[in-house]
């Protein structure tokens, strides 16, 4: 059974044309799924439902097997946590330990366990320095951060980013990939997550679904979606750089292997040229 499944869902805000269209999705459990599309496509509007903070207009939304319901919903959302874009939507309690003991504490749990949670989040997050800090006084990074922390402390078994990295630096990046790709394997959590910066995809997930104007227009793997350059184009999505300069060597006669992350890149164009001057 999976995690989360729609069927059929369709969403349509107030005097607007559809925003989500007969929208097909699954997830299981450890699963690393890439949401991708331009915007407006309906990512965000998908993810909302996927806890429920949405109602369908029409089909439905599963978790393991269940549909959402208002007597579900609480159980719904301690099981699948959303951390938004804007870490400003759901960062502002008076200190980032008490922000990251909000969720924790609504759930109802005992002041034992919520101290646990808390301390294993900021611990997880690198947060422990700035604990007793006003989060208004963070750095957009740093905000995310606490809100992703926030999320965990209530130990979901999903855990959905609406475009994770927009607003950190490089270093910042790099970090959290690292800590996203250590969620699956050590928590058995899966991650599903939207991006706007294809050449992350590779390196995050293992499947990916292509949105355009509300539709899941397409769905696979990495390698069979980022091998059609014509339906990146054609949903107003680039193609990753790493792509596009093996294509670049390939028309210019070099005999290269494809590959879609760095380190894949990095092995065939050491493969290519070993032993060569």
């Amino acid at each position: 059974m999976h995690i989360i499944e729609t069927r059929n869902l369709t969403f349509a805000y107030p005097n607007r044309p559809p925003a989500l269209n007969n929208v097909d999705f699954i997830a299981g459990r450890k699963a690393r799924i890439a949401v991708i599309g331009a915007n407006g496509a309906g990512k965000s509007t998908l993810f909302k439902h996927l806890n429920g903070i949405l109602k369908p207009t029409s089909g439905e939304v599963l978790i393991h097997g269940e549909p959402i319901t208002k007597a579900n919903q609480r159980e719904v959302r301690k099981m699948v946590g959303i951390v938004f874009q804007n870490p400003d939507d759901q960062v502002f309690a008076p200190t980032v330990e008490q922000d990251i003991a909000f969720g924790p504490t609504n759930l109802g749990l005992d002041e034992e366990t919520i101290h646990h949670r808390v301390e294993s989040a900021i611990r997880l997050l690198g947060l422990d320095e700035m604990r007793d800090r006003p989060p208004h006084q963070l750095s957009g990074g740093e905000k995310k951060r606490v809100a992703i922390a926030g999320i965990l402390a209530m130990e979901p078994q999903v855990l959905v980013l609406d475009e994770p990295t927009a607003g950190l630096d490089p270093q910042g990046v790099a970090d959290l990939i690292s800590f996203i790709n250590t969620l699956p394997e050590r928590f058995g959590m899966t991650v599903i997550f939207s991006t706007h910066h294809l050449d992350l995809v590779p390196e995050l997930a293992d499947y990916v679904y292509v949105m355009d104007r509300g539709t899941v227009v397409e769905k696979g793997t990495v390698p069979e979606i980022f091998s059609q350059a014509d339906l990146l184009t054609r949903t107003r999505l680039d193609i990753p750089v790493l792509q596009r300069l093996i294509r670049s060597l390939r028309e210019a006669g070099v005999s290269l292997d494809e590959g879609y992350t760095y380190a894949e890149v990095e092995a065939a164009f050491l493969s290519a040229y070993r032993g060569r001057p």
